[in-house]
């Protein structure tokens, strides 16, 4: 029955023409992956104040470095645009008011998983690989961990270190920053 339905896939032209129109309005949480738009997950407060301290320590350590951008868009490709929930970008002197960060912008793309653990891992951490986004942080608060993939290469993360609440997270794209992995897991 299915075979006689087809799907519309939108592309992120149509999906900001969609904003533009009134159709979403910036408090609708969606996300546009693979041309399908995606509802995303209500925040619980656990989450919320994990991303708090993250853009909190990280606009302290990156400074001039880096732009931290709290839940903004990052452009993928022509059907993807995730929200994640920091990005770190290269420095632009419009702070990316002309247009959304590209994976040749971004420094490293941060989701913070509670509920939303295996779709982050199954289906953004992937679609960050094969922009070649540098460096991707995945803060696991179900299994109080964090996991840093780095190194992209042909669609896939060629390095993944799991990093534990004892440990420090140096990252490779920015290699000057360094946090405590228990000042971001609380």
């Amino acid at each position: 029955m299915s075979a006689l339905f087809a799907r519309k896939l939108f592309t992120t032209t149509e999906y900001h023409k969609l904003r533009e129109t009134g159709f979403f309005t910036e408090d609708d949480r969606v996300e546009l992956i693979d041309g399908e738009i995606i509802a995303m997950s209500p925040i619980g407060p656990k989450h919320a104040g994990c991303v708090n301290k993250l853009n909190a320590f990280l606009n302290r350590k990156v400074g001039r470095h880096a732009i931290v951008a709290p839940q903004n868009p990052v452009w993928l490709n022509e059907y993807s645009e995730p929200q994640p929930d920091i990005a770190l970008l290269k420095p632009r002197d419009d702070f990316y008011m002309n247009s959304h960060p590209t994976p040749d912008d971004t420094l490293v793309a941060i989701e913070v998983a509670d509920s939303t653990l295996e779709g982050d891992r199954q289906i953004k951490l992937p679609k960050y690989a094969q922009a070649g986004v540098p460096e991707f942080w995945l803060v696991d608060l179900v299994n109080n961990r964090i996991e840093v993939h780095a190194l992209p290469n042909e669609g896939v993360y060629q390095e993944v270190r799991i990093i534990l609440r004892h440990q420090n997270i140096i990252s490779r794209a920015l290699p000057h920053l360094k946090l405590k992995a228990s000042d971001i897991l609380g």
